[in-house]
């Protein structure tokens, strides 16, 4: 079906292995299938038909991602105006890519088209909001070419989390913006209202 190539790395702590599977004639329902039937596996697939697998998460990883999931999650219930997903979400770019956010945001209205097997699969846009949240692991270079990639499929706001340098940059239509020193972030549109506390993320509490 394809070639797997592994990246040689030095240092597994901060370069993990990523294999990379080329398989152009896959589609996105094979594609969703394939993850399905191995869910012990996080999949990406570039927009130039390459599978990318995820690496897990270490332990206060996945207790900041938690902690952003029920942020955006309580907001949107109490909020209405749109609906909230988690890390397992794909999404559909213009490119073809399918990729998953930490968290991601769709205004209702976007969604009330959909098929109840649409609802069930794939969502076929681009959100409007995106978190990604960088663990110990990843490389801050890609993460802000995944961030760009949003934008350029048609995302309007979105936020990369850097842990370790306590530092967010912030993705708008017109540019990147960095920020440091910051304790919350405030959501402008299309999330306006949206507040983030970033202490949790800063310092996990175990």
């Amino acid at each position: 079906m394809g070639t797997v190539l592994v990246s040689p790395v030095a240092d597994f702590t901060d370069q993990p292995v990523v294999a990379s599977i080329r398989i152009p004639t896959l589609t996105d329902d094979q594609f969703f299938d394939l993850c399905n039937e191995n869910d012990l596996y996080r999949f990406e697939r570039t927009a130039k038909g390459d599978l990318v697998i995820m690496p897990g998460t270490g332990g206060k990883t996945g207790n900041r991602n938690a902690a952003l999931t029920s942020s955006v999650y309580s907001w949107a219930v109490a909020d209405r105006r749109g609906v909230a997903f988690n890390s397992s979400t794909h999404f559909r770019l213009p490119s073809s890519a399918l990729l998953s956010p930490d968290n991601a945001w769709v205004p209702r209205a976007r969604l009330a088209n959909l098929t109840e097997r649409d609802k069930e699969r794939i969502v076929p846009f681009c959100p409007d909001f995106v978190i990604e949240l960088t663990s110990p692991s990843d490389r801050l270079t890609a993460a802000r070419k995944k961030m760009r990639e949003w934008m350029e499929g048609g995302c309007q706001l979105g936020w990369l989390i850097h842990p370790r340098a306590r530092e967010v940059y912030v993705y708008r239509p017109s540019g990147e913006e960095r920020l440091q020193g910051v304790d919350e972030l405030r959501g402008e549109a299309p999330v306006d209202g949206l507040i983030l506390d970033l202490k949790p993320i800063w310092d996990p509490d175990w």
